[in-house]
């Protein structure tokens, strides 16, 4: 017996393609079951030289009761699926279809049912996304009204000192409407590469000084405000051989990095450690870049999911001590642009912490 996804059963099994469960064999053996009583009664009725009449009501009344069962099991998951169907279209989807038979209707329940799963899922991830957008929005825009009213109250000056703090929250803002402007592109399909051959080691150093200097900016906002951010977290770059290149796009590289980098910094334990290293890949220009960090590390039960939307880890303090949160888009993100270059990501083993594996292909192999 054949198999559909998700080890559900197909109906189309047996006997040249149909299930002995499904909707055409219940209706074929209709038919043959009230042509074998019509015509057991006409035997009948010549045998006992019965009224013609009499054996055409009782064969009509026989063929009824059997039509009746047969439509009655036929019409009350549909009844089901109906007031199923009108709940979801009120907005209600924790309701689902009983999946308790074997034939062309048992599928379509299973399919309403995930149909039901799949916008209850969407509707929680669009409440998250504006729960999430909201919380951060709200300390970047709270430090720079306070910055402002305390220049027009008289309280502060309007110097350079105070002018930068503004600046830095005004530069968050935009840090968040990039990475809203980054979910956008990703829902919309696909965006064009501008791939080029680049040196690496040279490459990502840039990278974690900006980090760096993003970790230190962000520092500064979060202790005029009162709050802590991570800026305790040691950044090591190892690149093997020293003179390795790799042919990519590096704006969208540079978002994996950054996004991999500020993910594990929020999970390193204070005065962590968070390596990024970068080797050759098999094929011509590829590369094979790893980011590790010294956190509590990522339940492999859970594997599947860091890289979905809005997922920030389910593990006890999931952004570690001092961590200003995140939207739980980065590594979605850093998934869409792999995805571009039609590389491989993916969490791996380690013997401490998260170790994130990213793979692109490079250039094509060109055909012997």
């Amino acid at each position: 017996m054949s198999e559909g996804p998700a080890g559900r059963r197909d109906p189309r099994d047996a006997w040249g393609g149909v299930s002995p469960f499904s909707i055409k064999t219940k209706l074929g053996a209709l038919v043959v079951i009230a042509v074998l009583i019509t015509t057991g009664l006409m035997m009948i009725a010549m045998r006992t030289a019965t009224e013609l009449r009499f054996i055409t009501v009782f064969s009509m009344i026989a063929t009824l009761l059997i039509t009746q069962f047969v439509a009655h099991s036929l019409t009350a998951p549909l009844d089901d699926m109906n007031a199923v169907a009108r709940s979801i279209s009120h907005g209600d989807y924790t309701r689902r279809v009983r999946e308790n038979r074997r034939d062309e209707l048992g599928d379509l329940a299973q399919t309403i049912n995930r149909m039901a799963d799949d916008l209850e899922a969407q509707e929680r991830q669009r409440k998250e996304l504006v729960a999430n957008v909201s919380h951060e929005l709200r300390t970047p825009i709270a430090g720079l009204r306070a910055v402002l009213e305390n220049i027009v109250d008289g309280v502060t000056q309007a110097d350079p000192e105070t002018m930068r703090t503004a600046l830095k929250q005004t530069e968050r803002l935009g840090r968040l409407v990039e990475t809203l402007l980054d979910l956008s592109r990703l829902d919309n399909g696909v965006v064009p590469l501008k791939k080029r051959r680049f040196e690496v080691w040279p490459y990502l150093s840039g990278v974690l000084k900006e980090a760096n200097m993003v970790a230190t900016a962000r520092a500064g906002i979060a202790s005029g405000s009162g709050s802590h951010t991570r800026n305790d977290v040691h950044l090591h770059l190892d690149v093997t051989p020293p003179e390795l290149t790799a042919h990519a796009d590096p704006e969208r590289i540079h978002q994996v990095v950054a996004n991999l980098i500020d993910n594990a910094v929020k999970h390193s334990p204070p005065h962590g450690r968070v390596t990024v290293k970068a080797r050759r890949g098999a094929l011509p220009e590829s590369l094979e870049l790893e980011v590790l960090d010294e956190g509590p590390g990522i339940p492999r039960s859970e594997w599947h999911r860091v890289f979905e939307r809005f997922n920030r880890g389910q593990v006890p303090r999931p952004h570690g001590p001092g961590s200003d949160g995140g939207t739980g888009l980065g590594l979605a993100i850093a998934r869409w642009a792999v995805d571009l270059h039609g590389g491989r990501i993916g969490v791996a083993e380690s013997e401490r912490g998260c170790r994130i594996l990213v793979t692109l292909p490079g250039l094509p192999s060109l055909p012997s």
